[in-house]
């Protein structure tokens, strides 16, 4: 058996928890062909094939997973030995990668973030834009941000920034040539900007004032993906647009927009950032948890 370099296991157990050779060169930061000939070369030195490559998938051979499971506590260890010895460096470095939706980084994480970045300049950032649920440590990442319904249990959770608010808007010409409703009842006359999920599902609009509770699934021509698309639909007076308040106040301040049904909008718990609780976080974590407990919200741009 030849030698052996140490980073070619944590290559190998990359690309298996990736599912192929240019998912973990993305998350590495590398070529996919470098990763192939880290993998031919640890192949060529324990003299047994661990992968085996379809043009489609990348898999363990019985001999890789029997490795593999055998790598996992000591690149575990690994880690938290390099973790603690972070820990004496004057500042935390490394690597942070975090999974949000589109809304949370837009108005949370990237505020939160750039401050972050200026006070520990050591320190790298990767944030992935996704709404879908998926497993954060299978995935890569040291964070994800998701409502608590969303959260598996292993999972140390933290509220990240203030309680959410949807608004419901338009344009002073639409209100002008369509009328503005004064009860949720009365969409059903409108024409309703409606947003799909990525699964396919409609966004239905929830309202409540007082004890009085209700959901409209919107009527509406226009169908899109996207919150942009939707404000921008709006904006051209093509409907009615439901969306979170922290993309629709500029537009309500300068006038663009006007806020409908004001009194029945609900309000909705807050994001949370989460990580796993099996391992210990990085100093580089640490230090992100603590200045995001000390961040101003009501001050954020």
């Amino acid at each position: 058996m030849g030698s052996i370099r140490l980073d070619s296991f944590d290559v190998f157990a990359a690309i298996v928890r990736c599912g192929g050779f240019r998912a973990a060169a993305l998350e590495r930061g590398v070529s996919s062909s470098a990763l192939s000939q880290t993998i031919n070369a640890l192949e060529e030195s324990l003299g047994i094939r661990l992968l085996n490559r379809t043009t489609r998938s990348v898999s363990p051979t019985e001999a890789g997973q029997r490795l593999l499971d055998r790598l996992a506590p000591a690149l575990s260890d690994i880690q938290l030995a390099i973790a603690e010895v972070d820990e004496l460096r004057d500042s935390p470095s490394g690597t942070l990668r975090i999974n949000a939706p589109a809304p949370a980084v837009d108005h949370l994480l990237c505020p939160l973030v750039f401050g972050f970045m200026e006070t520990y300049r050591d320190v790298k950032i990767e944030i992935i834009s996704d709404a879908a649920v998926i497993d954060i440590v299978a995935q890569g990442f040291d964070a994800g941000v998701r409502f608590g319904q969303q959260l598996a249990q292993d999972m140390i959770a933290v509220p990240l920034g203030p309680s959410l608010r949807y608004a419901i808007v338009a344009s002073p010409n639409y209100i002008e040539r369509e009328g503005a409703p004064e009860t949720p009842h009365d969409l059903v006359g409108h024409d309703c900007i409606k947003r799909r999920f990525p699964g396919g599902t409609l966004v239905t609009w929830r309202f409540v004032h007082g004890d009085e509770e209700l959901e409209v699934t919107p009527a509406g021509r226009l169908t899109v993906s996207a919150v942009s698309n939707e404000l921008q639909a709006a904006l051209a007076g093509r409907g009615i647009a439901h969306v979170l308040d922290d993309y629709a106040k500029p537009l309500i301040h300068d006038g663009r927009l006007v806020e409908l049904l004001a009194d029945w909008s609900p309000t909705l718990p807050h994001w949370f950032l989460y990580y796993p609780n099996r391992r210990l976080p990085s100093a580089a974590m640490r230090a992100f948890l603590d200045y995001m407990k000390r961040y101003d919200w009501q001050a954020r741009p």
